[in-house]
């Protein structure tokens, strides 16, 4: 997705509002808007095959997955990002427009955005308390790379392997994801190991 800058300060309430009725999503950090552009038909394949993986496992359970058009708010650096992929359980985080609690986030790559997805994006998030997973995946190779939060609250990174499962335990909801998952149907080759 591109994000192009559109340089207006505005307050919380007013992005809050205006997102309401935008035909344009916007991220917001500290002020300031961003326009976000379309994403290609690869990106938006991966992004489901994310959802409809965490959406299966949330089944009978008080979670949420979101895709693409729910807000993630880090109130401790005034941000609103859009995540294209989240997993939420907190029974009290339940504002209509925006999570601020995610246990899981992951972000598909786009040219404009990688190097926000992997800097910026990922050092807010992580100031997230209940965040234990971010993935980041790229649309172009077969390539996720995933960070994840230990019972000591260290952050542990690394790339999904082609035969590794990567363990999703978010309190009710325990399932796996697979490189096969997240690229089904996507036209790029799982290599052998």
């Amino acid at each position: 997705m591109k994000h192009e800058s559109v340089m207006t300060h505005l307050s919380v309430e007013d992005y809050l509002r205006g997102e309401e009725s935008a035909e344009r999503r916007h991220e917001y950090v500290d002020g300031f808007v961003y326009a976000m552009g379309g994403a290609s038909e690869r990106h938006n394949r991966i992004s489901g095959n994310i959802f409809f993986h965490i959406r299966s496992a949330t089944r009978g359970t008080p979670c949420g997955a979101y895709i693409a058009d729910m807000k993630i708010r880090v109130a401790s650096v005034n941000a609103f990002y859009y995540p294209d992929v989240v997993l939420a359980c907190a029974a009290d985080d339940d504002h209509p427009y925006y999570k601020e609690r995610p246990c899981l986030i992951a972000e598909v790559l786009s040219p404009s955005t990688a190097n926000i997805d992997r800097r910026e994006k990922w050092l807010h998030y992580r100031q997230i308390d209940s965040l234990h997973y971010y993935l980041i995946v790229d649309p172009d190779t077969v390539m996720v790379e995933y960070y994840c939060r230990n019972a000591e609250g260290e952050w542990l990174g690394g790339r999904l392997a082609p035969d590794e499962m990567l363990d999703i335990d978010c309190g009710p909801v325990a399932t796996v994801l697979s490189l096969d998952d997240i690229y089904e149907d996507t036209g790029l080759v799982i290599p052998f190991v």
